[in-house]
């Protein structure tokens, strides 16, 4: 959901606020493009889904025990009910157990009322007495404590009172909560809303199959961005590939008919983002109603993505066509709306000990993957705009500030999607919703 001004536009929809600076000004820096990306949107509502679907999302409504857990008194045990010292006249299956009976009962089963406890199968043995009618006795397997006042009865509240509170709010669902959950007696779970995130890809030279010829390139994006987009937090809706035509462009990014089901809250584009005749992100926007928020970020490489607004709380997110560019640029942008959109905060970005000496950029921040050796960061090779090849064996990313960083001195880090937050990056405080940049 879009951050909302208080004065709306035309159609009833909130008037989108722009983050670009304007013309002129320089790009926003590496750390105001991932605060602003953040401040932009307030999460969404939350929504109703079945136990089924509930791990992984985030609860917003305490999950109570409907009823006292167990809610009955039940048996520990497989053997038999037992009222009274044996030996027991076996009785059938009655609600009240007299005095000299027992009464076969399986784990869980109900315990009849009248009994005093549960006597474990292997601890007795039935035998005929002079009538021949079934007489439940104990055998020598059985222990000096059996059978026991109360024993192998689990009392009804023995593991939750009726009203309990058993999962609090905020609580990351697992499959034990859910399991927890139906056993409370609950069907759907009230959960934080995920993002769902079309995937548009661009581009008529990108072939999806095989060893591309001369001119064509094989497609990146298409196997990994739904699983990238998953671990981020969002749900993946697509992939649709169009090609270069602003037809294409403007049907896609319109979202009612190029998603089936429910209308993206995010669409990320690859390519597009450049000035060139084929590049039809801006007029694209324009055209729906949108707002640039983002126009570039003083970054290498990334620098040309775009993060823009549309009507009802819509968001369209510009990656670039170089791999490497497009990974960077999500994680910059793409990663702290996601997090804004499902109600966390934003990541914090970290420090590692640079194990290089890398050399000043004036005027933006350096992104190299890296990697984490006895708590340094090493700078990974194969890092070109294009490549796949150093990110693929990285820990982390650099972000290398405009002035460089020398060996043995501490550099900004972020984990990467697909690992987890090393403890060689010392995390530091989360960034508090800070007021966006003025349009």
């Amino acid at each position: 959901m879009l951050a909302q001004d208080t004065a709306t536009s035309g159609g009833g929809s909130p008037e989108l606020r722009s983050a670009r600076r304007p013309s002129g000004h320089p790009s926003p820096t590496w750390l105001e493009a991932r605060q602003l990306a953040f401040d932009c949107a307030v999460p969404l509502e939350p929504v109703e889904v079945p136990l089924a679907l509930a791990a992984g999302h985030t609860l917003t409504r305490t999950v109570a025990a409907l009823q006292e857990l167990p809610h009955y008194d039940s048996s520990a045990m497989d053997g038999w009910a037992i009222n009274g010292g044996g030996p027991w006249i076996l009785a059938g299956h009655e609600p009240f157990l007299r005095p000299g009976t027992a009464s076969v009962i399986a784990t869980g089963g109900l315990v009849p009322v009248g009994a005093q406890s549960i006597l474990r199968k292997e601890s007795g043995q039935i035998h005929p007495d002079a009538g021949g009618n079934p007489l439940l006795r104990l055998t020598d397997n059985a222990k000096e404590s059996e059978p026991g006042l109360g024993q192998h009865i689990r009392p009804a509240g023995e593991e939750a009172a009726a009203g309990e509170v058993l999962i609090p709010a905020g609580t990351t669902l697992n499959p034990g909560h859910i399991a927890l959950a139906a056993v409370a007696g609950h069907d759907n779970l009230q959960v934080q809303a995920k993002p769902v995130v079309g995937i548009v890809l661009t581009g008529s030279e990108v072939v999806t199959s095989g060893v591309p010829e001369p001119g064509h390139v094989r497609d990146t994006f298409g196997p990994q961005l739904g699983t990238v987009i998953s671990l981020l937090g969002g749900t993946p809706a697509g992939p649709l590939r169009i090609g270069d035509s602003y037809p294409e462009w403007l049907a896609a990014l319109g979202g009612s008919d190029a998603f089936p089901g429910r209308m993206p809250d995010v669409t990320i584009t690859t390519g597009g983002t450049g000035c060139s005749g084929t590049d039809h992100f801006r007029a694209a926007v324009a055209d729906l109603g949108g707002a640039l928020l983002l126009d570039g970020i003083a970054m290498r490489p990334g620098h040309p993505a775009v993060l823009a607004g549309l009507p009802y709380g819509r968001f369209v997110v510009g990656l670039p066509g170089n791999p490497l560019a497009a990974m960077m640029a999500l994680i910059t942008m793409g990663a702290p709306l996601l997090e804004a959109l499902g109600g966390r905060p934003l990541s914090a970005v970290g420090q590692v000990t640079s194990a290089a000496d890398v050399d000043p950029s004036p005027g933006r921040t350096r992104l190299i993957p890296c990697t984490f050796i006895e708590g340094l960061a090493f700078p990974a090779s194969h890092t070109g705009p294009g490549m796949m090849r150093g990110l693929a064996w990285a820990d982390g990313v650099m972000a290398v500030p405009p002035a460089g960083v020398q060996a043995g001195e501490p550099v900004p880090v972020l984990p990467l999607p697909w690992t987890k937050a090393n403890e060689t990056i010392l995390s530091t405080t989360n960034r508090a919703r800070s007021t966006a940049w003025p349009a």
